[in-house]
């Protein structure tokens, strides 16, 4: 679903990101780990295309895109829950969710059932306003949200943040769902590695901007997966 090759970034004279290879499969999870401050969100927009990348080669299902801007992308189907969550506060969940419809063809602007059966609490607090959900619901909005746009490619930027732990096995159990449907690219970017490892099907670390080290579950040593990512 995802190729990229000698992907470079740049935040005014400074070099964010350097030759990033990476590629994520349709029915797998994809994570992005490291420890703070590597460039793992400036990855995540990058991909997104909410900060444009300086160079380097970007295929999504099979077509080579130039530096398309966010909105692009997203008609395209990459859906993006950014660190933070960005929920609007002054709008009710349910107008929260329909903002993704922006992507989507008149017929298709309607807010499927799986939502609420992945986040029943959502059918809940509709007509609650976002900025007065708990953190754990915000997550669970801003996850909703992306799906509501029927995503091929799935970004998800440390989704476990500040998330009470009964919220989290949610949101892990959310993913495997997600995954094993198979239709469906996961690109996952968290530093709860017990989380990260056990959804995860490759993965890459990031240091100082390029990656330090790649593989999938198979062929990667945990230990040696764990001592990458520690300070």
């Amino acid at each position: 679903m995802l190729n990229i090759e000698g992907l470079t970034l740049h935040y005014g004279g400074s070099q964010i990101l350097n030759g990033i290879e990476l590629s994520a499969k349709l029915g797998e999870v994809t994570c992005v780990m490291g420890t703070n401050g590597v460039g793992k969100t400036s990855l995540m927009k990058a991909i997104s295309g909410t900060h444009p990348r300086s160079a380097g080669r970007y295929v999504l299902d099979g077509e080579t895109l130039g530096r398309a801007p966010a909105q692009v992308l997203a008609r395209k189907g990459i859906g993006y829950v950014p660190q933070g969550r960005d929920v609007f506060p002054l709008l009710s969940v349910r107008e929260n969710l329909e903002t993704g419809f922006a992507c989507l063809p008149r017929g298709d602007r309607f807010v499927p059932d799986e939502i609420f059966e992945l986040f029943p609490i959502l059918k809940d607090f509709l007509h609650r306003r976002g900025g007065d959900l708990s953190g754990g619901q915000q997550q669970q909005l801003a996850i909703a949200r992306a799906l509501v746009a029927k995503p091929k490619l799935l970004l998800l930027d440390e989704p476990t943040e500040g998330i009470q732990p009964n919220i989290i096995q949610q949101i892990g159990r959310v993913i495997e769902r997600l995954r094993d449907k198979g239709d469906m690219a996961i690109v996952l970017v968290e530093q709860y590695f017990s989380f990260a490892y056990d959804l995860g099907d490759s993965f890459y670390v990031i240091e100082r901007g390029a990656v330090k080290l790649s593989g999938r579950k198979g062929g990667i040593e945990r230990e040696a997966l764990l001592a990458s990512v520690s300070v």
